[in-house]
């Protein structure tokens, strides 16, 4: 049946205000399973936060000023979809005017929950707890195929919703026909984590190991097919006019097609790094990249062969990728040890820490290419920073949240002023039990009146906070912002004049 928008939004609803997996997933299967299958991979993209069409060309200010409400509900989430469509392929003159009739089209036609969740998905800012795990279990359980058949199909087809509309029309064996395409984006692998080399390679209980520099640039995918080159990012955008150096390493190598992953990265004429700000800057856009490649050179490493020369590679060990990328491009492989000794390992990670790097990745040199997932079989080991702060303000959650204070406002101590300058924010390492605390702390902290999602507090509260790093940002007053920012604990045993200085917070990021 043609799904009712207001039932999309209700599962949301259902699936946000509970912690149990099981009933996420529950929810979100009934849902799909009662879906037109034509419609199928649409329902997962919204719930997933995701829109079909990528853009709209619809920004936050479009949507400060909507329409009253509709009193009932009359939208199906096919009407959404077709409005979409139209709001992403709108250009030429008078198209501001056009985008801007067709939304308040859409949104009069909404219901007040419908238009929170409808902005919500459009500036993506959806948090209803539909992670991709579950969705992906969501779609096994709705079309009765094993969870595996779906997390490969996910990987290779490098979308969730593409893979669910797979599923809705033609189940396990359809799902199992999908295959790489050179060319298409895969899923990337991503790793677990580890606070010590030690903890890291003790998973691996002494077998060989690959040990990766990890570097503090972009992740790239990069596709040769038929000679052309086609890069995408981690999200699986393609940022290919972006990258041309990237392109010209790719198109220079021997053989035919190739699927390969690495990192793309601006290091300094000494050969260190440079922060990863000034990477994100040059990669950000291809307006003048010719002028910005002479300023800021981008180098390429190559990190995993997923596809070469007619051979698929996902499935093979990663020691089998090695010697093929070895093999193929020894100039772009990345700072790597093939070990099965831990102090080995741990002295290629201080070795690579002080030439500025991040650290490493610990890869079981058995394993295939599991896209889409963190495990066991890489596993992230950088430096832990911590800092001492104060909060200066907290935001009311949202979603499961909703009835707690969440996310917090931090601030640095400026001995120059007496003051505190606000250098980041944090909802991460919350349990219920520290949320449940800091909503009645900051309650009996508020300096005046709430704007009703925002509470000014005393700045009298110090908490603990774990990053990976510091980086330049216009987008605090300190001229910096934290990386990865986590609440460790809050600290009753120290006063706020001992916290730490925006000073010391610069320096972690080399300012």
């Amino acid at each position: 049946m043609t799904v009712a928008l207001a039932d999309l939004v209700a599962v949301s609803g259902e699936v946000g205000a509970t912690r149990s997996r099981t009933a996420k997933t529950a929810a979100l299967a009934g849902l799909l399973a009662r879906a037109d299958a034509d419609e199928v991979g649409t329902v997962v993209a919204f719930l997933s936060g995701v829109l079909p069409q990528r853009r709209l060309g619809v920004g936050y200010r479009s949507l400060t000023s909507l329409p009253a409400p509709a009193d009932e509900p009359s939208l199906t989430v096919a009407d959404v979809d077709v409005a979409f469509d139209g709001l992403a392929t709108t250009a030429g003159a008078g198209s501001t005017a056009a985008r801007r009739e067709a939304l308040a089209g859409l949104m009069g036609r909404a219901t007040a929950d419908e238009q929170a969740f409808l902005r919500a998905l459009m500036t993506g800012n959806l948090r209803q707890g539909a992670l991709d795990g579950v969705v992906l279990g969501a779609v096994a359980a709705a079309f009765e195929v094993p969870d595996a058949v779906v997390r490969r199909a996910v990987m290779l087809a490098g979308s969730t919703h593409v893979v669910a509309g797979i599923a809705a029309r033609g189940g396990q064996p359809a799902l199992e026909e999908v295959g790489l395409v050179v060319g298409r984006p895969l899923r990337p692998m991503l790793a677990g984590s580890a606070k010590t080399t030690a903890e890291a390679v003790d998973g691996f209980d002494g077998a060989a190991m690959l040990v990766d520099g990890k570097l503090d640039g972009i992740r790239v995918q990069v596709h040769r097919r038929e000679g052309a080159v086609t890069v995408f990012t981690r999200s699986l955008d393609e940022i290919t006019e972006r990258v041309p150096e990237v392109v010209e390493a790719v198109a220079a190598l021997p053989g035919g097609d190739l699927v390969l992953d690495g990192e793309a990265i601006a290091l300094r004429e000494d050969g260190r790094p440079e922060p990863f700000q000034v990477t994100g800057a040059r990669t950000a856009s291809s307006a003048d990249v010719e002028r910005l490649r002479t300023e800021v050179p981008l180098t390429t490493y190559l990190f995993d062969v997923l596809h070469a020369d007619g051979r698929d590679l996902v499935d093979a060990p990663a020691h089998e990728r090695h010697e093929v990328l070895a093999a193929l491009a020894p100039h772009l492989l990345v700072p790597r040890l093939l070990t099965a000794d831990p102090d080995d390992a741990s002295a290629f990670f201080d070795e690579l820490v002080a030439a500025g790097h991040e650290g490493v990745v610990v890869k079981d040199a058995a394993a295939p290419y599991a896209a889409g997932r963190r495990g066991s079989g890489w596993v992230k080991v950088k430096p832990t920073h911590t800092l001492d702060l104060v909060v200066l303000a907290v935001e009311r959650g949202s979603g499961r949240r909703r009835e707690w204070l969440s996310n917090i406002h931090l601030g640095a101590r400026d001995p120059a002023t007496g003051g505190w300058v606000m250098v980041g924010k944090t909802f991460k390492g919350m349990t219920d039990e520290m949320l449940r605390w800091q909503t009645e702390r900051f309650t009996a902290l508020a300096d005046g009146p709430a704007d009703g999602y925002v509470v000014t507090v005393r700045p009298e509260q110090v908490v603990e906070i774990a990053l990976d790093g510091v980086q330049r940002s216009s987008r605090y007053p300190g001229g910096v912002a934290l990386r990865f920012a986590r609440v460790l604990r809050y600290r009753d045993d120290k006063p706020v004049e001992e916290t730490d200085t925006i000073d010391a917070v610069r320096a972690l990021g080399g300012a």
